[in-house]
């Protein structure tokens, strides 16, 4: 049977592994929090909760809800905005609301499968803005240039960069845009990383160009990715035409989660900034232990909570990956998840304690393999 969508080979990798680790560091968000932390921090009324109705929520996402996200992004029109069940599906949607069989595509690689997969399963033809890792995974929008024509349809990206951590300075983000707007393509900004920076401002989400899909969610920086709530924002129309794709899938959100994801946002500095404090310090760690093996680990600590160093002595990386889940419960994502095997995705935004021991096991196993090889 020929499936509707090619597998997910990241989300095939994690799915009992992610429950069955005992410490984690190959996650790209930071630690998730519980009900009973979003109560602290953000002073949660469970009788306010306990009187939400369980009817059905509104197609594009509940209209407070879409106007905290169209604030969030200075946006003055809230019909700019679908919520998802996760940025993921928002993605989905505008996707297949927006592209034809045929279509031209140009997709930043390593691409997010997400972001990939529906356009291959949709018919489009694919043509590849490489990042390479000789530059240190650098976007080089002159590259870009030569691949956007008048037969381009829609350029696709992330910002800052799941899995490298490379990212755009803001003078990179308005050429991208330019060379966008000069060929009149739609421009499709996945923003999951936006509030994960450290060594420069946040790249704001290119609302302002008209033909604009971005994305966003709080599956990363807020630490909720099992309240799966994400959006995209674009034209009245590509919403509505969005909405009319969802009729045959999800139908809307439950109530109970909009009823959350409203106070995460309103709260979101208390949320985001204790995860950020934690990740910076987890980041240094990072970057140390990287320093101590550059003849085995190759690697730059970029945008996001993730680096994806190049394992030089390490021949399979998937192999490695498996085993340091079977002998050390610990979960770190292969390479091959997204097509670039010899690297590794390793995360730092959870526990200091996790990541400390996680890398200790992943050191010992590299030593093991290194014996093993003599």
């Amino acid at each position: 049977m020929r499936p509707l969508v090619e597998r997910a080979l990241l989300e095939d990798f994690l799915r009992d592994r992610y429950h069955e680790a005992d410490i984690d560091i190959s996650s790209s968000g930071v630690e998730p929090y519980t009900v009973a932390d979003l109560r602290g921090l953000l002073g949660f009324d469970m009788e306010e909760l306990a009187a939400v109705s369980l009817r059905d929520s509104q197609s594009a996402g509940g209209d407070e809800l879409r106007a905290l996200i169209a604030a969030r992004y200075g946006l003055g029109d809230p019909g700019r905005v679908l919520v998802g069940n996760g940025s993921t599906e928002a993605q989905l949607l505008f996707l297949a609301a927006l592209l034809e069989p045929g279509d031209e595509v140009v997709i930043v690689e390593p691409a997010y499968h997400s972001l990939l997969a529906p356009v291959r399963a949709r018919g489009c033809r694919v043509r590849r803005w490489r990042l390479r890792p000789q530059n240190g995974f650098r976007p080089n929008l002159e590259e870009l240039r030569r691949l956007v024509t008048s037969s381009t349809r829609a350029v696709i990206v992330n910002f800052p960069h799941n899995p490298t951590g490379a990212t755009l300075t803001s003078a990179e983000l308005t050429d991208l845009v330019s060379i966008v707007e000069q060929h009149g393509c739609y421009l499709l900004w996945d923003g999951a990383f936006e509030d994960l920076v450290f060594d420069a401002p946040a790249l704001p989400a290119p609302t302002h160009y008209e033909r604009a899909l971005c994305f966003g969610t709080m599956s990363k920086a807020f630490g909720l990715p099992g309240l799966r709530v994400g959006w995209g924002i674009a034209a009245p129309e590509i919403v509505h035409a969005a909405v009319g794709v969802r009729d045959y899938t999800t139908l809307a959100l439950s109530p109970m989660v909009e009823w959350v994801a409203q106070r995460a946002l309103n709260g979101a500095e208390h949320l985001i900034g204790p995860r950020m404090a934690t990740a910076a310090a987890n980041r240094r760690l990072v970057r140390e232990w990287l320093s101590v093996r550059p003849d085995a680990v190759s690697a730059t600590a970029g945008a996001g909570v993730v680096v994806f160093p190049h394992l030089t002595r390490v021949p399979d990386t998937m192999a490695l990956c498996e085993r340091l889940m079977r002998e050390y419960r610990v979960l770190l994502v292969p390479g091959e998840a997204f097509g670039v095997p010899g690297r590794v995705r390793l995360g730092f935004g959870g526990t200091t304690a996790d990541l400390a021991a996680g890398l200790d096991a992943l050191s010992h196993l590299l030593d093991t393999m290194a014996e093993e090889a003599e």
